[in-house]
């Protein structure tokens, strides 16, 4: 496949994959309205199962996610019309007479970086929630996330046997 053409099906892959996960993030409704994992994230109920937090606690991190879900809600219009715009001029660039691969390039960077700072933010927040925690409780927790990342591996490993099998 020659270099335009690769360019060309990411120019029009990028979009998709990036509406959808932005889908996923803010219309993806699931158990508590929040996108699937809700904005908890890796601090979510998973991670904190088996812990017992202090009022205190539940306190500070219900203030937390009170604080990222008002964020959030503040910023869902700009960023669903900031990603409308980027998208289109995806499609401009797509259908434009000659392939301008710096602008192309110029736009995926950019959209990647937007991307990156959400993913920045988000594990900002994770991190104060984390350090809420004393440090027996934190220790609970890093052996939360080691075991659900044994049983995702183990997941992972028999759908590659499934699919190895199919």
């Amino acid at each position: 496949m020659k270099m335009s053409k690769r360019i060309a099906a990411t120019v029009i892959a990028l979009p998709l994959m990036l509406g959808s996960m932005s889908a996923m993030a803010f219309g993806g409704k699931h158990h508590d309205g929040e996108g699937m994992r809700g904005d908890h994230g890796m601090m979510g109920k998973q991670m904190l199962r088996g812990i017992d937090l202090t009022d205190e606690q539940k306190e500070e991190l219900q203030s937390l996610r009170e604080q990222n879900r008002e964020a959030m809600k503040a910023n869902k219009g700009a960023f669903h019309s900031e990603m409308m715009a980027e998208r289109q001029q995806m499609q401009q660039l797509m259908l434009a007479d000659n392939f301008d691969e710096a602008a192309v390039r110029a736009l995926a960077e950019k959209m990647v970086d937007q991307q990156v700072e959400r993913r920045v933010a988000k594990m900002k927040q994770q991190h104060a929630m984390y350090n809420i925690l004393t440090p027996e409780q934190k220790a609970q927790v890093k052996e939360n996330m080691a075991e659900r990342a044994e049983r995702m591996a183990e997941r992972m490993q028999e759908r590659g046997k499934n699919c190895r099998n199919n």
